[in-house]
């Protein structure tokens, strides 16, 4: 659905309201070698997925706008291949010696323009999470800083749909996290391949939403977790009040 949030369309969205959960905004790899034309067209994309990759880094960006706006943390993931360290199981799956070194055409070496980020980019004080795999977990802090930081639940957008999205929002599903994924901010090399990650996310993994809907709701939680605070405030003061009135007075 577009135009603002309708909880009762899905259970799971009214559950996230029903207690002051922090949400947070998961970018993962929007990255040069992932989103721009000229770097992915060796993947083979038609116009339809072509179109869909620079919609779907669009919708992001305003994402991550709407996000600051509402007070929603943003955190980044990226790839960053190191070429000290090869990947042995990515070069054998795409047919390379997994004992060579890393491969000329291995995306987001670190250090290249090809790994930084894509028509969006962190603020000063945003957490950014350097991967080496599929998964912003993988090998990484990120679960540990989303916990420190009290987060409830995630957003995960990004590219691509079925790969480091995908992993990196199981991976969040997993340890514990309710997942949201607006279908309108994530993309594929190949719009078939897109729809059917989208429909594993929403069988096994998280609520496949829209970015419409997805700042609907932060913006619920965070009307929620203001009524909240303000009624504890309010508890507060008259408990305060109610000890200091003299006990017994004639």
């Amino acid at each position: 659905m577009t135009g603002g949030l309708d909880a009762g369309r899905d259970p799971r969205l009214a559950q996230l309201l029903s207690a002051p959960l922090r949400p947070a905004l998961v970018v993962v790899d929007v990255q040069r070698d992932f989103g721009e034309p000229a770097r992915i067209a060796p993947y083979g994309l038609d116009d339809r997925a072509s179109v869909a990759v620079d919609a779907a880094v669009t919708r992001i960006g305003s994402l991550v706008d709407e996000a600051r706006a509402a007070g929603v943390p943003v955190v980044w993931v990226e790839l960053g291949s190191d070429p000290a360290s090869p990947w042995r199981s990515s070069t054998w799956l795409r047919g390379g010696d997994p004992d060579g070194p890393m491969p000329d055409d291995e995306p987001c070496r670190i250090g290249t323009e090809g790994a930084e980020w894509y028509r969006t980019a962190p603020e000063p004080g945003e957490t950014r999470v350097v991967k080496r795999g599929y998964s912003g977990f993988l090998g990484t802090d990120l679960e540990a800083r989303l916990t420190a930081a009290g987060i409830g639940w995630v957003t995960v957008v990004g590219l691509t749909t079925e790969c480091c999205v995908l992993a990196t929002a199981q991976d969040a599903m997993q340890l514990g996290w309710p997942v949201v994924v607006p279908q309108d901010a994530t993309a594929a090399y190949d719009t078939d391949v897109h729809d059917a990650a989208l429909t594993l996310i929403d069988l096994n993994v998280g609520v496949v939403t829209d970015a419409d809907e997805t700042v609907a709701l932060w913006r619920a939680a965070a009307d929620a977790a203001a009524s909240d605070a303000a009624a504890s405030a309010s508890a507060s003061a008259a408990s305060a009040s109610a000890s200091a009135s003299p006990v017994g007075a004639r």
